[in-house]
């Protein structure tokens, strides 16, 4: 499905630059259509004139009156030589009795000129019609509606028809990449119940405090990369999360992690917090910001956890490292995107938080220093919030 809307999208846009860049040629045709239509409506109006001097010729100076000639989509009338009205059914008068054909205010006329005395004292014969180009602009239309309808077909088909090996190699890849993942999930689970029972058994030494440390690396990894595989066809429920708890938990779960660099998690919690979110999605949040905070925080140091309830009654959540700061904030939750490449990371569980927060609404901000450390605050809105209290809880 999002092939063909990708299909239709590039399509799109290739008809509109064709279409722009026919409209040079196209707008030297429509003069030129115009200048055509200038001639016929030219021929047209003096055979109108010839017409009505015959019908003069021919009346026979005995009868009573002369009916002039009249039509319905010409008007026509006789001046004298001072280019005076003797007799006229043109309501608009030409300014100037030129001989032959020439246009006024969207008004085409024929002048011919008589020879005086001959035709009821008329010098001039003025035969005049209204001009429009209706349809010329029609035709045009009409042909780069039916270009532009043809080449966006043809695009389509096109782009489908080349992308389609890709859409084989993409979909073998996407297959692969899921099997893998599933593959990987086994034994991080199998090394991760292990670590804990030689450790149980032989007691806690810095080599399996290592292995476990990587063993959760590996599984935050794990659950990015799953998150980011099946969160567009799955539909994550909404369920109560009681804040204070949910982050002690993971806090807790990283601070094996945290102790490989010698880094300290300290927190100060608002108790009776509760949320409306669905567990999953909270848990990429906070993992990643606590995960990164971790990473890019200097040995020996802390890092800061904290949660409080504003004025407005909306709900803050910070992540505070003391490492090597973002040069360029703008582009950090865009991704694949990495300040640093000697810290490893794919660059995606930024940008998986920054679909999560952008569905529920909650407003983001970073401030960083070069060299001194990083504030991730996230403002989760009212709705959101089931139960607060002014007390807090200090870790």
């Amino acid at each position: 499905m999002k092939d063909k809307s990708y299909a239709i999208t590039y399509a799109y846009i290739y008809t509109v630059l064709v279409a722009v860049i026919l409209l040079a040629p196209l707008f030297i045709y429509t003069s030129y259509m115009k200048k055509v239509y200038d001639i016929k409506n030219e021929f047209e109006l003096k055979n109108r004139a010839l017409l009505i001097i015959k019908l003069m010729q021919e009346h026979n100076s005995d009868d009573e009156y002369f009916e002039y000639p009249r039509f319905k989509t010409f008007k026509s009338g006789l001046y004298d030589i001072r280019q005076k009205e003797i007799f006229s059914l043109i309501k608009e008068p030409l300014k100037y009795f030129i001989e032959g054909y020439q246009v006024e205010d969207k008004r085409a006329y024929y002048v011919m000129t008589l020879p005086q005395e001959r035709y009821f004292g008329a010098k001039y014969l003025v035969v005049e019609n209204q001009l429009s180009y209706y349809e010329v602009y029609e035709k045009a239309l009409l042909i780069l509606l039916s270009i532009v309808t043809l080449i966006f077909l043809l695009s389509i088909l096109f782009l489908d028809r080349f992308a389609k090996p890709f859409k084989e190699v993409n979909k073998k890849l996407d297959e692969f990449i899921k099997d893998s993942i599933h593959e990987i999930n086994t034994p991080l689970a199998i090394i991760n119940v292990n670590v804990d029972l030689f450790s149980r058994k032989h007691g806690a030494d810095k080599y399996m405090q290592r292995i476990k440390a990587s063993a959760k690396v590996l599984s935050n990894i794990y659950n990015d990369m799953e998150y980011l595989i099946k969160h567009d066809k799955i539909e994550y429920e909404r369920e109560n999360i009681d804040v204070k708890k949910f982050l002690n938990e993971r806090i807790e779960y990283f601070s094996e992690v945290a102790y490989m660099k010698n880094i300290t998690i300290q927190s100060e919690l608002q108790e009776c917090v509760k949320i409306s979110m669905n567990p999953k999605q909270f848990q990429r949040v906070v993992d990643n910001n606590i995960s990164n905070a971790i990473k890019y925080s200097y040995e020996q140091n802390i890092v800061e956890v904290n949660m409080k309830l504003n004025e407005e009654g909306e709900c803050l959540l910070s992540f505070k490292d003391y490492g090597i700061g973002i040069e360029d904030v703008e582009k950090i939750f865009q991704r694949y995107y990495r300040e640093s490449r000697q810290t490893g990371g794919f660059g995606i569980g930024l940008n998986i938080v920054a679909s999560i927060i952008k569905q529920e609404n909650i407003e983001a901000s970073v401030e960083s220093q070069l060299k001194k450390g990083t504030t991730f605050t996230y403002k989760f809105p009212k709705n959101l919030i089931l139960v607060n209290n002014s007390s807090t809880f200090k870790q």
